[in-house]
């Protein structure tokens, strides 16, 4: 019977599981690629990961794109992916606040033509740099067209006025 080494005890990653890990590094790699490329300022990446986003830009061959992003996978392996994820964690942070900003706004706008009048002091009182003419005109135009069924053009310029007054 032999002995066993120490280095035959650790157990390596199976074929498959390397291929998943790959694909895996790929898809982040496409994640990253596909974002706009002032998110994708924001990105701790190598030079030779940089160049390789660029690259894929300009490659119209479905097979070389592949081909380039299993190129891409591999350079992955390289990059700092706690990092990466940390980025992707604050890009996903920043939506669920902006969304958040939209909903009270339109919580707002559907308030102020509701209640009329009896809405907008409340309204300046969280931001008392808002137009209060502008906002009165809009809200009373808002709640004629609704009252008259019409398409909501005064809401929808209301809730720009709105986002405009938020800083959103």
């Amino acid at each position: 019977m032999r002995k066993e080494r120490p280095e035959e005890l650790v157990e390596r990653p199976s074929k498959s599981q390397l291929k998943r890990e790959m694909i895996e590094l790929q898809a982040l790699g496409k994640k990253i690629i596909d974002l706009p490329e002032g998110q994708r300022a924001k990105f701790p990446l190598s030079d030779d990961m940089l160049a390789a986003i660029e690259e894929t830009h300009r490659i119209r061959s479905h097979e070389g794109l592949r081909r380039h992003m299993q190129y891409v996978g591999k350079l992955m392996r390289k990059e700092d992916l706690e990092a990466i994820q940390a980025v992707f964690d604050d890009i996903e942070k920043a939506q669920v606040q902006r969304d958040h900003a939209f909903l009270r706004l339109e919580k707002w706008r559907d308030r102020l033509i509701e209640e009329g009048d009896d809405a907008v002091e409340p309204f300046l009182e969280d931001y008392p740099q808002a137009d209060r003419q502008a906002l009165r005109q809009l809200i009373r135009n808002a709640r004629k067209e609704r009252e008259q069924n019409k398409p909501p053009t005064n809401a929808k310029r209301l809730y720009k006025l709105l986002r405009d007054t938020a800083g959103i």
